[in-house]
């Protein structure tokens, strides 16, 4: 494969004679790659859980193969974990400060990118930690003798031969240790550019790297959403990736990338990348092509590759029989691609096991709302599961509200509501727009203008790592990996939005915030309001009363939607907020419950976030919800919705004997208050 990725070099390209002499030159050399091999490996054909299920792992990120052992860096605990053949968990190594990518040496020896203290770490074998390079503690860029050299929050390793390279994640730049002194390889500052002289070359936040074929190295360029290329001179050009947000798939010059942040090679010089959600591949086939062998869906799913999820992957790495290993970071889990009987498949509802209660949740810190004075009660302005957006007839832009809007000022300083730090890469999205946001492990804050004032300028917090204009105003942010925060630090201030839009939970396991958090003085003494219950038969036309009685005729498939909110103690009357849950209960003409619902059957249920395509089964249309405007819930309680299911669904009144009577609708809040209304009907 060497003559055919080195011909995707765009200095080297021109000098082809033609294009059949390219594609001649893939598929003679992928094939005596795969003949050649030194290893028997089956193809991958499923994804099984590895590690995790006993909850050891805080953020499983980097992981690294010597023998049969896997060595896997933990940012959250600050520990190297070692799984041995049988898959038990042992500390190897602990007192790290948010230790990334990882890589044995030609001596054996655990190289480490210690993110948190801007340095890079050795761990011996006996698992004694000692810096290499870098200044502990202290960020910057400084090339020169290893001992005093300084970096900023590395992220990646890789060997080769004697040389340890790092991606220099936010000085942007690819670096070398080698005898004794670091310097710099490629890169100058950040931005996108290729380049014949390396330190020409631009990067942004590059995160993974694995050294290739004839010494080059693999960069996983995450800001720029590309995959690079370092040859060993510094020549640095661009393999995949166009940089637009989007997973595509297909020939190297089109395809796309949403954020690759770990990379390895297999064997026969496959590349495998951690891309967002999904793991991708290049060099599978006799084109050059990139393909996606996982689900790029958020979540978690054990089983055949297609249907196999991930949330957030980083790490990877290949062993001698080609299973594929990946640090499955927000799981929490090692997973491992393979052809053979290794790990095992982990369902649903064990995985579901494993997670944080809200009880858990808790616990972890005192109460507190995201303003000073802390125990100041504020208004609540939005809960989790209401419609943002609107759904009208055959046309749908809509979605569920993840978290919980909490009142503030224009302008007024936002904080932190526990102690965490910053694990993922690029913690921060959305710059300068109204959903600017950072999201921490636990926690995520929205609507907020991070590190700076009400005019944009930025808060005296080396934290908070700006880039500039040409007039010296702030374009853009970065809170790098190992950026630690205290409860009541600042995270910056209020939009026009006028609220903290804040998440509660670990991404893609959000919980809602009422349950999960205690905040001070917050009460709800006021039962939610039904505005009015409507029927439809099974194609949506709407049931309408008939008969002397004036009482509504049901034969078949009901379709019951329910208008209805709720407000809190201190709510101003104009605010409407979601329900927490929503259902149902069939009465006889005596009020009393006929069989099968001698309880009321709860379809639709907030604590947890449902997933979002669930949105057109709970909202029926009419239903709509915004910063500004009327605010509409029209529930389809028939259906089912839950953080695990999603089902359509009918009252059959068929199933009744003749008679007469009465469908009693509820809707209930977070703190137990429950509203009902009857609607009789004839059978």
């Amino acid at each position: 494969m060497n003559i055919y990725f080195l011909c995707m070099n765009p200095y080297f390209k021109k000098r082809l004679i033609a294009k059949s002499v390219l594609f001649t030159a893939i598929s003679i050399c992928t094939s005596c790659n795969l003949l050649t091999s030194k290893y028997v490996t089956l193809p991958l054909s499923k994804v099984s859980t590895f590690a995790g299920i006993n909850k050891e792992f805080g953020e499983p990120f980097g992981i690294a193969i010597k023998g049969s052992d896997i060595y896997v860096s933990d940012g959250e605990k600050g520990i190297i974990w070692k799984l041995g053949e049988k898959k038990q968990s042992e500390k190897f190594a602990s007192g790290l400060d948010t230790p990334s990518g990882i890589a044995f040496d030609s001596k054996g020896d655990l190289i480490v990118a210690d993110s948190g203290s801007h340095s890079i770490r050795k761990i011996s074998a006996n698992g004694a930690v000692q810096t290499i390079a870098g200044t502990d503690n202290t960020h910057g860029y400084r090339d020169g003798d290893a001992k005093s050299a300084l970096f900023y929050a590395p992220i990646g390793v890789a060997i080769s031969g004697e040389r340890i390279y790092v991606a220099d994640t936010y000085n942007d730049r690819i670096r070398v240790i080698e005898n004794g002194m670091v310097s710099t390889v490629a890169g100058n500052s950040k931005g996108f550019s290729d380049a014949l002289i390396g330190t020409s070359a631009r990067f942004d936040t590059p995160c993974g790297l694995a050294v290739w074929t004839d010494g080059r190295l693999l960069v996983a360029d995450a800001g720029n959403r590309r995959i690079r290329v370092v040859e060993p001179g510094g020549n640095t050009w661009t393999l995949s990736g166009t940089g637009r947000d989007v997973l595509t798939n297909g020939l190297l010059s089109a395809s796309e990338f949403v954020q690759p942040t770990g990379i390895a090679v297999g064997a026969s010089g496959t590349i495998y990348v951690a891309d967002g959600n999904a793991i991708r591949v290049i060099g599978r086939r006799a084109f050059p092509v990139v393909e996606t062998i996982s689900s790029n869906w958020q979540g978690f799913a054990d089983g055949k590759l297609k249907y196999a999820r991930f949330n957030s992957p980083t790490g990877l790495a290949v062993d001698n029989k080609g299973n594929l290993f990946v640090a499955d970071s927000e799981n929490r889990l090692i997973r491992v691609f393979s052809g053979g009987n290794i790990g095992r498949k982990v369902s649903q509802k064990d995985f579901d096991k494993i997670q944080t209660t809200a009880e858990e949740f808790r616990k972890i810190s005192k109460p507190r709302w995201p303003y000073d004075p802390p125990e100041r009660k504020r208004e609540i302005a939005g809960t989790i599961g209401e419609i943002r957006g609107e759904i009208k007839e055959n046309e749908m832009q809509a979605w569920f509200h993840n978290g919980l809007d909490i009142v503030g000022g224009y302008g007024e300083i936002a904080r932190f509501i526990r102690d965490e730090k910053v694990l993922r890469p690029i913690a921060v999205q959305n710059f300068a727009t109204t959903r600017e946001l950072i999201r921490m492990p636990t926690l995520g804050y929205i609507h907020i203008r991070l590190g700076r004032d009400l005019k944009s300028v930025p808060f005296d917090d080396p934290r908070f790592q700006f880039s500039f204009d040409a007039n010296g105003k702030p374009k853009g942010i970065r809170i790098p990996r190992g950026s630690k925060f205290r409860a009541g630090d600042g995270i910056g201030t209020l939009n026009n939005f006028n609220h903290v839009h804040l998440i509660t939970g670990r991404s893609g396991r959000e919980m809602n915030a009422l349950d999960a958090l205690i905040l001070p003085d917050a009460s709800d003494s006021r039962a939610p309001t039904i505005e009015g219950v409507t029927l439809y038969d099974e194609d949506w036309g709407e049931i309408e009363t008939r008969g002397v009685d004036k009482r509504i005729e049901l034969n078949s498939k009901t379709r019951i939607v329910l208008n209805a909110y709720d407000q809190m103690d201190g709510n101003a009357a104009r605010r409407k907020l979601g329900l927490y849950k929503l259902g149902y209960q069939i009465l006889d003409e005596e009020k009393q419950p006929i069989k099968g619902f001698e309880k009321p059957k709860w379809t639709i249920k907030f604590d947890k976030m449902p997933n979002n395509d669930a949105v057109k089964f709970v909202y029926a249309v009419g239903s709509k919800s915004g910063a500004t405007g009327e605010t509409t819930f029209r529930y389809i309680i028939s259906n089912e919705v839950s953080r695990r299911k999603t089902q359509e669904g009918f009252f059959n009144a068929k199933k009744l004997s003749e008679g007469k009577f009465i469908l009693r609708v509820l809707a209930a809040d977070f703190f137990g208050n429950i509203t009902s209304k009857d609607v009789e009907f004839n059978r």
